[in-house]
């Protein structure tokens, strides 16, 4: 009976020393769990050309040295439509998308016609005005909207932005892409060399100004940008709210020696919508906070203000971005 006493409680023993380095390792995880975990952020800008892809470069460094966890990048797509649809497969965590493409997705309208709404996308912040810009070689005699018939015209990269608001302003003038000599689906960087080389006679651009692409066809080229009548800009207006009328400075690109009316869209910024909430916080806490880095970048900078990250938001916030905004005040 000793025996058989002796062997029970050398089993009691082991277990409990079992049983403890087994709790032990459980709290070793748990504080291995308490760390951020590394987090891949893949941001979705645009062609290398616009202005997506230098402030997206600029946002994935913000979130590099001010969120904890998180590895960010920003890759080059053919913008506002592929980037939707890169979020909402889960292939992207922050996309780039001009607003009234945004609106299409949500609504199935436009681009998105005849195709499953995508309602799995929430916004995150709206940035700065977009300019569409008609860039037409001096050789072309392009002077007007007009004048785009029968000519080479580069109308955006496949599924872009840029290409919903070529096919919208020219229906406003009656014109559709049969009526163009050609209507060539080119990215800014694609377009920008054709018209340097006299491939096209004109472009489409939906981007900030100046944009770079557009800059450097200026340095080897002589270009006008085509002015629209403001009588179609409110045609515009009345079917799609998200156009306003804004002008175009002279003196942004070479040569250009007087004002030109334009209309422009809004850029902003879209998460998906299962993204977690304490990180879509500290990634609008961080590019507000550390909106220097954007400056230093681009000029469109400065047009990155907290007190418009709202205006023209055509879907639902980001609980996490909601969450900042009410923080500050900003409804």
């Amino acid at each position: 009976m000793k025996k058989n006493l002796s062997l029970l409680l050398a089993m009691i023993l082991i277990v409990s020393l079992v049983g403890g380095c087994s709790s032990g390792g459980d709290d070793t995880n748990g504080d291995a769990g308490s760390k951020p975990e590394n987090i891949f952020i893949s941001i979705a800008t645009g062609g290398t050309g616009g202005t997506y892809y230098p402030l997206g470069g600029a946002i994935a460094k913000i979130f590099n040295e001010n969120v904890e966890g998180v590895t960010a990048n920003a890759q080059s797509t053919g913008a506002s439509v592929e980037n939707i649809n890169l979020l909402s497969q889960g292939e992207a965590e922050v996309g780039f998308v001009q607003n009234d493409v945004t609106y299409y997705a949500w609504t199935g309208t436009e681009t998105f016609q005849d195709k499953e709404k995508v309602t799995n996308i929430r916004g995150m912040a709206m940035l700065y005005p977009e300019v569409i810009q008609i860039i037409a070689t001096k050789d072309s005699g392009i002077k007007s909207v007009e004048d785009l018939k029968g000519k080479k015209v580069a109308v955006g990269a496949p599924g872009s932005g840029t290409e919903v608001n070529a096919r919208q302003i020219l229906a406003e003038y009656g014109i559709t892409y049969d009526d163009l000599g050609k209507a060539d689906y080119l990215s800014f960087n694609e377009a920008s060399d054709q018209l340097k080389n006299e491939q096209i006679d004109a472009a489409f651009v939906t981007a900030a100004i100046p944009t770079s692409a557009v800059t450097e066809v200026t340095q080897t080229a002589d270009i006008v940008l085509v002015s629209l009548d403001k009588d179609k800009i409110e045609s515009l207006k009345e079917k799609y709210p998200f156009y306003t009328e804004v002008t175009i400075p002279k003196d942004s690109y070479r040569n250009q020696t007087e004002d030109v009316v334009a209309a422009a869209v809004m850029a902003m910024l879209i998460v998906p919508e299962d993204l977690d909430e304490d990180l879509v916080y500290n990634m609008t806490k961080s590019i507000f906070e550390n909106r220097q880095v954007i400056i230093d970048t681009h000029d469109k900078g400065n047009d990155i203000k907290l007190e418009t990250a709202l205006e023209g938001m055509p879907i639902d916030l980001h609980p996490g971005a909601e969450k900042y905004y009410v923080e500050q005040g900003i409804k």
